[in-house]
């Protein structure tokens, strides 16, 4: 049983992680959106619309805290839902343009040290926001950890694709993976809308 006293401050770490996520993924779309545009990859262009809509669910968890209801939470959560969906759908649309394409992006060294650096970034804050969901009782920060833990696989993904574009010319592996990532996203969705985020959250 969590007292008022834990609550009140799980409830500021869950607004503090929430804002941290807005922060970082603001400038990590707007370096991956440059940089994409710059050698012409639309995996990066991509990867900084995917920082988008990771902003997008930070500010659902922001507005769901600031007034927690059992409605709310609710709502928060379908809106959440609705960032897989909208994920997956362009991930899936540029992955399959990619290969049809062929389409074969420049080297982008700011691209491998921003993918770098979400890998490392990604998981810390995909944890420190299940636990305190967890511990909250929200089924809402636990669905927005998974929104945060999705990226994290995008990163490893781009990072991946990046690599082995700019060494073997392989630039078939980013838009194979991106798919897998995208049949990902479409199942984290389902279970958010359900609300099957979180077996022990109210």
């Amino acid at each position: 049983m969590v007292t008022a006293s834990a609550s009140t401050k799980l409830l500021g770490r869950a607004r503090w992680l929430a804002w941290s996520t807005i922060v970082y993924n603001v400038i990590e779309a707007v370096v991956a959106i440059v940089a994409g545009s710059a050698a012409g990859s639309i995996a990066l262009i991509g990867f900084g619309l995917d920082s988008i809509v990771e902003v997008l669910s930070a500010l659902v968890i922001v507005w769901q805290l600031n007034r927690t209801s059992e409605d709310r939470e609710r709502t928060a959560l379908k809106l959440i839902a609705l960032s897989f969906y909208l994920l997956a759908s362009y991930v899936a649309i540029h992955a399959l343009f990619d290969l049809t394409s062929q389409t074969k992006p420049d080297t982008s060294l700011v691209g491998i040290g921003l993918a770098i650096t979400s890998v490392i970034v990604m998981p810390i804050l995909a944890r420190a926001k299940r636990h305190t969901g967890e511990q909250l009782g929200s089924s809402t920060v636990v669905a927005d950890s998974n929104q945060t833990k999705l990226c994290a696989y995008l990163s490893i993904i781009l990072l991946g694709g990046l690599i082995f574009n700019a060494t073997i010319g392989w630039w078939w592996a980013d838009p194979i993976a991106a798919l897998a990532i995208a049949a990902l996203a479409i199942n984290e969705g389902r279970q958010t809308w359900n609300g099957e985020t979180c077996s022990d959250c109210c």
